[in-house]
């Protein structure tokens, strides 16, 4: 959401356009409702709805450009010294609270796309962004490993992935329980998985010596296995 000047009432006419549009397509239909039905509602012009929303699905969406302007400033604040997977995990975060700060809005608009199909269509453009916008992040970290852009550009889409599972498994619950806990598991299971040191987490068994028996093909199986278990019994 953007801030007002002292004497300007842009805020207020702007929420007032959102609550108007939602009424509507509660009531009519996403498709039944014009951007005329909108402002009569809302007792402004066409213009102050233009002013705001370029088009009707804007209306439907208006929290994004705001939330990937402070996802950008974010990631591009990040120190050399913080880790890449951290910080874009914590990036994504920066989504679920928008989300959770209006659970109301939030199910009616995962409801209304689920609903409409241009609507949907719209909404995963803006998680491409939000893609994008991580993996751009990750593949300057990593711009000099051989295999920075695909390592940034798979780890992008799993912290939108996990993100996005726990964000619908929220929206389906009717905004039931606590969003950012859900989405601080998911993220934690994409920190983990790319986490450097995920290899010495393994299960002990992943990390157990390996025994390579060196014999002619024409050895019995049953000496083979006898030099193995010597082999084991020495270790």
């Amino acid at each position: 959401m953007g801030t007002a000047s002292t004497n300007s009432p842009k805020p207020a006419m702007r929420d007032s356009l959102i609550a108007a549009a939602f009424q509507l397509f509660l009531e009519r239909g996403y498709e039944q409702t014009t951007v005329d039905d909108i402002v009569t509602l809302a007792g402004v012009g066409r213009r102050s709805f233009f002013r705001y929303f370029p088009s009707k699905e804007d209306v439907v969406f208006p929290d994004h450009e705001q939330c990937l302007a402070d996802m950008t400033r974010f990631l591009a604040a990040s120190a050399d010294s913080d880790d890449p997977i951290v910080r874009v995990c914590d990036a994504a975060r920066l989504v679920m609270r928008m989300y959770a700060e209006n659970p109301t809005f939030s199910v009616q608009r995962y409801r209304l796309t689920r609903e409409v199909t241009g609507l949907r269509t719209y909404e995963l453009s803006v998680v491409w962004r939000y893609e994008k916008t991580l993996g751009d992040y990750l593949r300057t970290r990593w711009a000099d490993r051989r295999d920075g852009t695909l390592r940034a550009n798979v780890a992008a889409a799993a912290v939108v992935a996990a993100h996005n599972h726990a964000l619908r498994h929220w929206l389906r619950s009717g905004g039931e329980g606590d969003p950012l806990a859900e989405v601080d598991q998911a993220l934690e299971f994409v920190r983990a998985t790319w986490s450097p040191d995920a290899v010495a987490d393994a299960p002990a068994e992943e990390n157990e010596d390996v025994v390579v028996v060196i014999t002619k093909r024409s050895t019995p199986m049953w000496r083979v296995v006898r030099e193995v278990e010597s082999s084991l019994g020495e270790s």
